[in-house]
């Protein structure tokens, strides 16, 4: 509002006004000019300092293997170190709830997993944060192949011969997991609920000690991951049926899937992507997104992921965040299915 300190408008006074009123939208679109240029500067230089990648998992876990592959390559496109903190324990889910908590500046992200943002929540009562909206995606890094393996005193040879032998032997047939809840347990579940074959969990810490069982006829089967599979399977010691993803992996492209081998529409496949907390600028998620997917287009990137069992993926944030949502429908479906709880 105007006023005269004259006590009423004269000729002058109404003309400063109109001239002050024809400059707003001049001077409003300059503000708008300033802060936006101020935001564009703020993004082109990111990242100006370390940048921290939490793992919830601990070290020499798959995800951590997996995360040390790719972030050395990144730091170096990125031209700032990048900082991989394990925070193991609860599944996963506190060294996760650090991320949610972090600020959304890009300065801390996580590497999350199928347990982490499509499993979880369906098994923890008390979840410390929603999978489905805590986090704004970056880019998935790849998918882990799991195989389909059995004691050699089975006597099954294919994924059909041991359905029938389990359906013509039910709750004989043992299945071994290194941790209730995990995609390698599920995996399990999965096929049970899909063929109607009855079988008993039996969990174990890690791959080793199920392994030992397996030689020996104690456990009969496991749905495990094909690096430490395939080393067996090469050296006689298990018998590898097939494998969980829709596709064949490139590390024993001879070995059929589950799909193909009588039980169409299966496809279980362990994760890791790459996320920031939710609020992290587009410009920035961006940015991420293209620096990563051209690491994990470098050949010799790609092929020590393969070595590990890890087939590189590299897709968009909207790709990623669909992949998540039908994970958390797979798994959720599931899950209530069997009625699992960890608490």
């Amino acid at each position: 509002m105007f006023f005269s300190a004259r006590g009423s408008f004269t000729k002058h006074d109404l003309l400063q006004m109109l001239v002050f009123c024809a400059a707003l939208p001049i001077l409003s679109t300059t503000a708008i000019a300033a802060e936006s240029a101020q935001k564009s500067s703020a993004t082109e230089k990111y990242p100006n300092r370390p940048i921290r990648v939490i793992v919830p998992f601990g070290v020499g876990s798959v995800t951590d293997v997996i995360t040390r592959v790719v972030m050395p390559p990144l730091s170096e496109a990125l031209g700032e170190s990048i900082i991989v903190d394990n925070r193991p324990g609860g599944g996963g889910n506190p060294g996760t709830n650090m991320g949610v908590k972090a600020s959304p500046d890009g300065y801390t992200l996580v590497m999350s997993s199928a347990s982490t943002l499509a499993v979880n929540g369906f098994l923890f009562s008390n979840m410390p944060y929603d999978m489905a909206t805590a986090f704004a995606p970056i880019t998935q890094i790849n998918s882990v192949t799991n195989v389909l393996v059995v004691s050699p005193a089975l006597p099954v040879k294919s994924v059909m011969e041991l359905i029938n032998f389990g359906k013509s032997n039910p709750g004989k047939l043992s299945f071994a997991s290194a941790g209730a809840g995990g995609t390698i347990h599920l995996a399990a579940e999965m096929f049970a609920a899909m063929t109607g074959v009855r079988m008993v969990h039996v969990v174990y810490k890690a791959s080793p000690p199920a392994h030992i069982d397996l030689f020996s006829g104690q456990i009969h089967l496991m749905f495990d991951g094909l690096p430490p599979a395939l080393t067996q399977v090469r050296a006689g010691r298990l018998r590898a049926l097939a494998v969980t993803t829709a596709n064949r992996s490139q590390l024993l492209p001879e070995l059929p899937t589950i799909a193909e081998s009588g039980v169409p529409g299966y496809n279980v496949q362990g994760w890791n992507g790459l996320v920031g907390p939710a609020g992290l600028p587009r410009s920035i998620v961006d940015k991420l997104n293209r620096e990563m997917l051209r690491v994990l287009a470098v050949e010799s990137v790609r092929q020590r992921l393969l070595g590990l069992g890890a087939e590189p993926v590299g897709n968009s944030p909207e790709k990623f965040a669909e992949h998540m949502k039908a994970e958390r429908e797979l798994w959720g479906k599931l899950i209530a299915q069997i009625g699992l709880k960890l608490d």
